[in-house]
């Protein structure tokens, strides 16, 4: 099979019809499955997908909702294609685009082709200023230079998408996820944008905040993951030096004010002094939290799950 379309959707009833026709006509070239992951819709979704069902078109329906990492991530583990395609069900992302990033992939030996709305048909408030400010901030953290990180249209070599975790709101970030695992070849493809036709975005302006809490929680765990101890024991050790230099010089101060019988303040009088406690004080928690990660990481039922690309 060449293609796996997953499709997450919330509450997408009147756009399903229409969809479907639309990757029925942009992809006659193709063999293909359509997998609809139905998080939570309380709309009739689900009776509109039920009616559509056949033996290429799968569907996978949520208790309740879960976000959109979770469908991704039970989309992925369902897929069957050489080349996994993800796009949003809201009919603002064109299956025609499809055909191009498949090429990319085939032809220019990418690992994932990122969709690029250049031209959006959002807000320009709310949502492209926003978007564009958060893109900077990716883009600078993760060293992809992508234009629109989080456009839901991507393609994928199918070993990528088996060789990534999506959870909690990581969706945003699986370019960097992929990089990560060792899928370096990143491309991106400018793609046609269209306004929302039914219903409203299920999104709110929290989307940018937790994005960014997301990308330093990646970051994060991308570097220091398996070695917490040297973040935690290097900064703990520069507090702890730092205190200690400032309580010698308060000491240091006050012994040579004595000395030379100048006026000087009791050493518990003096604001730097309680700065210098301080410092010591969390220099020695980091470092214990330190190793309290090392426990941790080293005690990781995977932490010797590696990415292995080929054997002889």
């Amino acid at each position: 099979m060449d293609l796996s379309i997953i499709i997450p959707l919330f509450n997408e009833a009147e756009s399903l019809p229409e969809l479907k026709a639309w990757i029925d006509a942009s992809l006659k070239d193709f063999t293909y499955e359509l997998i609809f992951v139905d998080d939570g819709s309380t709309d009739g979704s689900w009776d509109v997908i039920s009616k559509m069902a056949d033996e290429n078109v799968h569907a996978i329906r949520f208790r309740r909702n879960y976000g959109k990492s979770a469908a991704l991530y039970e989309g992925f583990a369902a897929a069957q294609g050489d080349i996994v395609v993800t796009m949003d069900a809201d009919l603002q992302d064109s299956p025609e685009e499809i055909p191009e990033m498949v090429r990319m992939i085939r032809e220019d030996g990418l690992d994932l082709v990122s969709g690029w709305k250049q031209h959006r048909k959002d807000n320009a408030l709310t949502k492209n200023l926003p978007s564009k400010l958060y893109n900077w901030a990716a883009r600078k953290v993760t060293g992809i230079h992508l234009h629109d990180m989080n456009c839901g249209i991507k393609a994928y070599r199918r070993e990528v998408v088996k060789n990534i975790e999506v959870y909690g709101e990581m969706h945003r970030y699986i370019p960097y996820l992929a990089k990560n695992a060792g899928f370096s070849r990143i491309g991106e493809k400018p793609v046609h944008h269209q306004k929302r036709k039914f219903g409203v975005s299920k999104f709110g302006m929290d989307r940018f905040v937790n994005g960014f809490l997301d990308l330093m929680s990646l970051w994060f765990l991308s570097r220091f993951g398996g070695k917490p101890m040297h973040f935690f024991g290097a900064s703990g050790i520069l507090m702890f030096l730092i205190g200690f230099v400032m309580t010698i010089w308060v000491i240091a101060a006050k012994l040579y004010h004595q000395a030379h019988g100048l006026p000087y303040r009791a050493v518990t009088d003096q604001p730097l002094f309680y700065l210098a406690l301080l410092a010591v004080v969390l220099g020695a928690m980091f470092f214990l939290s330190g190793f309290v990660g090392e426990l941790i990481s080293r005690s990781a039922e995977g932490r010797n799950n590696y990415q292995i690309k080929e054997r002889l």
